[in-house]
Formats: structure tokens, C-alpha cells, sequence
């Protein structure tokens, strides 16, 4: 019984272990409908702009947020409620607008509120520094 209990921790363990990096694969894909939400997971967040030698965030350049669904959030402004944020925690993802008349292919300028479950916060933000047909 001593062993089965040793060998059964042992595999619990285990298994725990290799559950956190499949959270990806429980993440719903992004939302495609105006007024549509998904639940996901924060994957990262950080500076809006990273040194590109050093690879050292840019402090003050805004913030940004990679989700586990691949939606990535940015503003040029510093977001104090999504940089609370941890990698991991679970978020709702609302599509709020779709831009109209982009070129065949642009799908940038999509508008996200983002619900963070753990501090009750949300925010909302678009999915590229630039609308669709811009720079």
C-alpha cells in the first residue's frame, strides 16, 4: 500500500507538471463575430516595443499582450489593469468592432475588450498599432 501510494503521488505529480504548458490547447479561438467572447489566457505581457539588439523592453513605449489564441493586444499608452496581468491567468476575449473596407488580407484594427477573471478588470484594445490599410 506504502509503494502504491509513493508510485501514485509520483505519477499525480507527474502529469501536474506537464498540465500547465497544455493550457495553450484549452484556449477557445478568437472570436470572429462583433459582440462574440472566448475564453483564453494571457501568454504574455509587456512593453508595446523591445530593443531590437538587446531585446530589452522599452520602457514607456506602451504596453502589449500576447494571448494564448494568438490574439496579441498593443496601445501606445501605458495599460496599468492588463500589465496587473499574469502569464496564465484566464481572460474573456470580446470582439467589439471590425473595420470596414480593408484591403484583401489587412485584418488589422480589430477592437477587443479583454476581462481579466482574477482582478475583475477590464480593458479595451485594438489588435495592431495601425488600422487596417494604414502603415
Amino acid at each position: 500500500m506504502k509503494k502504491l501510494r509513493f508510485t501514485l503521488s509520483t505519477v499525480l505529480i507527474a502529469l501536474s507538471g506537464s498540465l500547465i504548458p497544455s493550457l495553450p490547447v484549452l484556449s477557445a479561438p478568437p472570436p470572429t463575430q462583433v459582440g462574440k467572447c472566448a475564453d483564453t489566457f494571457i501568454k504574455e505581457v509587456g512593453t508595446r516595443l523591445v530593443d531590437g539588439t538587446t531585446g530589452t523592453p522599452i520602457e514607456g513605449s506602451g504596453t502589449g499582450a500576447s494571448l494564448t489564441n494568438g490574439v496579441y493586444l498593443v496601445s501606445y499608452d501605458e495599460i496599468a489593469a492588463l500589465k496587473q496581468s499574469k502569464v496564465g491567468e484566464k481572460v474573456k476575449l470580446c470582439l467589439l468592432s471590425i473595420p470596414s473596407n480593408c484591403p484583401p488580407g489587412d485584418d488589422r484594427g480589430r477592437f477587443y475588450s479583454l476581462f481579466n477573471y482574477r482582478t475583475r478588470q477590464t480593458v479595451k484594445l485594438p489588435d495592431s498599432q495601425h488600422m487596417c490599410g494604414g502603415a
